[in-house]
């Protein structure tokens, strides 16, 4: 999703040439029809009865699924992807996330159509951190069947009772006449299929009209994205350009534009709201900011993954290793929530094993395109601070090596592992002196918390069994109610969080334009939270069969019959998409 060095430009979004050649940058006289356009239907999107967005959400259903080969071909010949892999199995199920967030809205706007609010699976609770609590996930049967054993929750900030909570959903439903507005959004340049989680949630929940500039690293899924989602561009509610450096700050300066939403980096976002360079650092020295529009933004993140002492086998161990080698693979590491950072207890007897399983099962995994720009430089600036990092793989071309580096000194808060988000394929791994496995925790977490960059997700990775001893398990709840990360993810891949689409997504609240971070605001937010604090989704130690283990052989077939079912439920799809998975 993002990086957090300087691989962008001033407008927020990075060149990448061959997109450049392929799309043209919007003419300025066009860019500004199409903000004419939004503004003589702003007002009419604002107040549309939800009744009549349900058959909008129908027409995207279906033209999204009409071109559902297009767009995947699309990012898999940009990304260098052979067919039937494990990253074209990534595009598909990327492209299923989409089809399940227009799906959920439609569902939740009906809702509000018929009874005022989109109704939630269960009731709310108070977890014993004072936090109202909503199931979000599964929301259905089909949901308890497609991914057994896996469940997302949404914690509210503290303060708020259950009626607090539901009398604030879907506000911008519940009151009355409001304004209309027009958002820009930048769009991500590293997974297409996180474009639309942001302008539908604009779109949706916020309701505001949308202008959408897609990075130039992907502008090749503009096209694609203007077909699918027609029925909001030729009625006017959205408008699609394209350009890099000067069309961003057009558009973000406009008079037109009433606010802003960014998913890239740290400097990007700096850039927009100060100005580049050393000129915008002393505005945000002196708290001046250029730009005073609302920004909100999903940002990058060195996403910590906290290992819990337990009762491991050598088969786990193996398998563990596996599992957490293949989150850093998937996209090539391009994502903001790939897991960046192995956090240990030094005292565990299997700290090295498990070192050692996620290096072998790296050696074991292709090696990929690092496509997005300044790849192959992040990675010689982490290298050349940690010589001996261990490299794996037989890298051609426009490759990177898998790389691990092991043994990072905690005692170091400005090492480039802490402060620096990667954005490729790397790890690194560092351990912590503790006792008690309750010690260690609550070291861990602090060190998270204090030491680490970013507030967007977090990861821990705890045995079954352990949590059997009562001092663990309320250990382990502490700890996930202490991180102050936007998603807490236990045993599961960070991106289901953000798939599952009614978790929402984004940075840790509190953090100012002058300390950014991962960002600020939420989306992915289909049952219209007004006050989320952060989502919190558990899954299975280890499943069985794992359609992401590197010895998975159809993972592309998988995933288009993930997409589809999530496209449009049946339980012949369900079937189909587990004999897949039986015979993989």
């Amino acid at each position: 999703m993002s990086a957090t060095d300087s691989r962008s430009t001033a407008s927020g979004l990075a060149v990448h040439d061959e997109a450049k050649a392929a799309i043209q940058d919007t003419p300025v006289e066009a860019m500004d029809a199409a903000l004419e356009i939004l503004a003589r239907n702003k007002e009419r999107w604002a107040t549309l009865p939800a009744s009549e967005l349900v058959p909008i959400l129908d027409e995207l259903q279906r033209d999204v699924w009409q071109v559902a080969d297009k767009w995947v071909t699309a990012c898999v010949s940009a990304k260098g992807v052979p067919s039937g892999s494990l990253g074209e199995g990534e595009e598909w199920i990327m492209l299923g996330a989409v089809g399940r967030t227009v799906r959920l809205l439609r569902q939740s706007i009906q809702d509000i159509a018929s009874q005022s609010g989109p109704r939630l699976p269960a009731p709310l609770t108070v977890n014993a951190h004072g936090h109202v609590v909503a199931q979000v996930f599964p929301a259905s049967t089909l949901d308890k069947m497609t991914l057994p054993g896996m469940t997302a929750q949404t914690w509210m900030q503290p303060g708020l009772s259950e009626q607090d909570v539901l009398d604030s959903q879907a506000s911008a439903y519940r009151n009355g006449r409001q304004a209309g507005r027009i958002s820009l959004v930048l769009g991500a340049g590293n997974q297409a299929g996180l474009v639309p989680g942001d302008f539908l949630h604009k779109l949706f929940v916020e309701r505001s009209v949308v202008l959408l500039k897609p990075n130039p690293v992907n502008a090749y899924i503009g096209p694609v994205i203007e077909e699918g989602f027609r029925a909001l561009i030729e009625r006017g509610y959205m408008q699609v350009v394209y350009g890099g450096a000067d069309e961003g700050k057009y558009l973000s300066d406009h008079p037109l534009v009433d606010e802003i939403h960014m998913t890239g980096s740290d400097k990007t976002f700096e850039a927009i709201v100060f100005g580049p360079g050393a000129e915008g650092q002393q505005r945000k020295a002196e708290r001046k900011p250029r730009l005073t529009k609302a920004v909100t933004a999903e940002l990058g993140n060195i996403t910590p993954v906290i290992v819990v002492p337990g009762p491991w086998t050598e088969e786990e161990i193996s398998r563990q290793g596996a599992k957490l080698a293949t989150w850093l693979t998937i996209n090539a590491g391009f994502n903001c929530l790939t897991p960046r950072l192995i956090i240990q207890q030094r005292q565990w007897p299997h700290r090295d094993a498990l070192n050692r399983a996620i290096r072998d099962a790296l050696a074991r995994i292709d090696t990929r395109k690092a496509y997005y720009p300044g790849a192959h430089q992040r990675h010689a600036a982490f290298v050349r601070q940690h010589p001996d990092a261990w490299q794996m793989g037989d890298p051609t071309g426009d490759e990177l090596p898998w790389t691990y580096i092991t043994g990072v000194d905690p005692g170091n808060p400005e090492d480039i592992c802490f402060r620096s988000e990667s954005f490729c394929g790397l790890y690194a791994e560092t351990a912590l002196e503790a006792e008690e496995i309750s010690e260690y925790l609550a070291e861990a977490v602090r060190f998270a918390n204090e030491q680490v960059w970013g507030t967007l997700d977090a990861v821990l990775v705890v045995h079954p069994e352990s949590l059997k001893d009562e001092a663990i398990a309320r250990a382990v709840d502490q700890s996930i109610a202490d991180l102050n990360y936007g998603t807490v993810v236990v045993n599961t891949f960070p991106g289901m969080a953000y798939w599952v689409s009614s978790a929402p997504w984004g940075s840790y609240p509190g953090q100012s334009i002058y300390d950014i971070q991962s960002g600020i605001g939420f989306v992915t937010n289909t049952f219209m939270f007004e006050h989320p604090v952060k989502s919190v989704v558990h899954g299975p130690f280890l499943s069985s069969p794992d359609p992401f283990d590197p010895g998975f052989s159809r993972v592309g077939e998988f995933g288009r019959k993930l997409a589809h079912l999530q496209a449009d439920p049946g339980w012949g799809k369900l079937t189909s998409m587990f004999w897949t998975l039986m015979r993989g």
